[in-house]
This record gives C-alpha cells, structure tokens and sequence, in this order.
C-alpha cells in the first residue's frame, strides 16, 4: 500500500538526519530502557492487548526496538521499521535473539509494507507526522489488519518541539479511522500523560471468547 508523499516525506533527510543526531553517541535517548514510566507505559500496552498471541505483527517507528523486544514473545512474525538508519541497526541489535523478528528501513506512511497484519501498534510516532501524513497512517492501519486484527494507538500527551502534531490530534485521527473501518474500541486509558487506544476487528470481549460469563452464571 502507498499514500501520496506528505511533507515529512519530502523533507524526509532532514528528519532522517535529525533522528540519527539523537541518536549520536548514545543507543536509548528517550531512556526507553531505564525509565519506569517507559517501562510502565509498555507493561499497560502488552496487557491491553486483547489475545495472548498474534499471527503476525507491525510495529513502525520502532526507534532503538524496546517495545518490540517486548512484543516479539507474543507474535509469530513481528516487522518493525524506523527511517533513521542508526534507530534501525539498534533495534536489530535489540531483536537479534528472535529470528522471527526482523527490521527494515522504511519511512512510514509513504513505504507501508505490502502485508496483512492481526496486530499493528503505532506507538509515541504519529506525533511527528504532519496531519494528512498522520491521517494516512491511520487509513492504512485499519486497512491492513486482518478479519480478527488489533490496532494499537499510545502517546505522549504533553508538546515537544519535534512534534508537528499533538498526541491528542493523533488518536482523534486514529478514532475517526477506526470508526470508518467499524474497529470495536476494546480498552482506553487516559493516563496524565499519555493516551493507550485499542481497537479490534473481533466484536467480542476476552471474557466472552473464554465463556467467562457463562462461568460466571452457574
């Protein structure tokens, strides 16, 4: 799938070089590793999730490749992709003990991969695109997934100056798109200081699938 070339697309080496300046001397410098609020953030994502285990994952805008070091247990198959060059090789660093893990150098939305996914989780990236470019990615999420899929939207809600975009305005745009699709929102949190959306292709709750509720009415 392709969307016509947005601005962060056009200016795309400037962003490229910017990211890889961040990463400059250091492997984690949003402190994805050493953060309990990180670390907090990914453990409300991966128990958001409404199955244990997925067919096959996509995760763009990996960065160093924490969070998908976390969701490469749950999957089958995880892609994941960054466009800054060094965020790429640390996360294959990072993912090197999954073989059926892989990244790839993609700048996302213009090179959306050519696959179906049951789990797509765009997480603390929407931010940085510009909002037509944050309206495709979030078409082309709800396109790719899968009959039973899961779509997954996490980010900071507070401004920095590299977002073109607020957090906010990210999952409002995700919503919209979500709706379109006829997604179910399964689980929100609205934490200080960022936002978690779940949307699933499956109409049924976790509870319901495991007859819970039957359980529940002996």
């Amino acid at each position: 799938m392709r969307t016509q070339a947005t601005p962060i697309d056009q200016d795309g080496l400037a962003r490229q070089a910017e990211f890889d300046a961040k990463f400059a001397g250091q492997d984690d410098p949003w402190r994805y590793r050493s953060s309990w609020y990180e670390a907090r953030k990914r453990a409300l994502l991966l128990a958001a999730l409404p199955r244990r285990r997925y067919r096959s994952a996509f995760e763009p805008g990996c960065a160093n490749g924490e969070l998908s070091a976390e969701l490469a247990p749950r999957c089958a198959m995880l892609l994941s992709a960054d466009f800054a060059p060094r965020a790429v090789a640390l996360a294959r660093h990072r993912l090197a003990a999954f073989a059926h893990a892989r990244v790839e150098t993609r700048a996302i939305p213009r090179d959306w991969p050519e696959a179906r996914f049951d789990l797509i989780v765009v997480s603390e990236f929407g931010y940085y695109l510009d909002e037509p470019g944050c309206a495709a990615l979030a078409r082309l999420a709800c396109a790719s997934l899968e009959h039973d899929g899961t779509l997954v939207c996490c980010h900071w809600r507070h401004g920095a100056e590299d977002m073109r975009i607020g957090g906010g305005a990210v999952h409002a745009r995700f919503a919209q798109a979500a709706r379109r699709a006829s997604l179910e929102a399964v689980a929100h949190i609205d934490d200080a200081d960022f936002l978690l959306d779940v949307w699933s292709a499956e109409p049924s709750s976790l509870a319901r699938r495991e007859q819970r509720w039957r359980d529940a009415e002996r």
